[in-house]
């Protein structure tokens, strides 16, 4: 390398393409749907850890209920993070699918390689208007999810993703 020639930013094996692929977000309200599935069981295991140390005045008790308060603090900061990792990119012959805070993830699933597309929402996630998109392949590993979609958002995601899997698999 000569002295006039630019140095090139580091290559990552994460983000891909940086320049030709369009990151869509995920809906923010994915936030608060996990921050009220955390709520729920933060809830039951400090009411059952509070009788506990009620009933026994065990010191160990009461430290464990301290720490699943902190453990409970600390799981909200990542909620909000992780919810802001998550990203779709369509391309023309594959779905990138990115997540993850310690441990990142990028799933390339190539749409002649898709079996079948869910759509699921549970309780909390049709409260909010939420929808989630499951992509499922012949290998289980390389089955991706994309969380906290809209309903229309989803259902567009699906009959894309459906269509484009059966036009890739017809020229097998």
């Amino acid at each position: 390398m000569t002295g006039a020639e630019p140095a090139q930013p580091p290559v990552s094996a994460l983000e891909p393409w940086p320049d030709t692929v369009r990151w869509q977000p995920i809906s923010r309200d994915l936030i608060w749907v996990e921050l009220l599935r955390l709520a729920i069981v933060l809830a039951v295991l400090l009411l059952g850890l509070g009788v506990g140390w009620a009933l026994s005045g065990h010191r160990l008790l009461g430290a464990a209920l301290g720490a699943a308060l902190l453990a409970g603090l600390w799981r909200t900061v990542t909620i909000v993070r992780a919810v802001h990792a998550w990203g779709y990119a369509e391309r023309e012959h594959d779905l990138l699918v990115r997540h993850g805070l310690l441990v990142r993830r990028l799933s390339i699933v190539p749409y002649a390689r898709m079996q079948f597309v869910d759509v699921s929402a549970g309780p909390l996630e049709r409260a909010f208007g939420l929808a989630t998109v499951q992509l499922h392949t012949a290998a289980a590993a390389s089955d991706a999810r994309v969380p906290g979609l809209r309903p229309a958002e989803a259902a567009r995601l699906r009959d894309r993703l459906t269509a484009l899997g059966e036009d890739r698999a017809e020229g097998l």
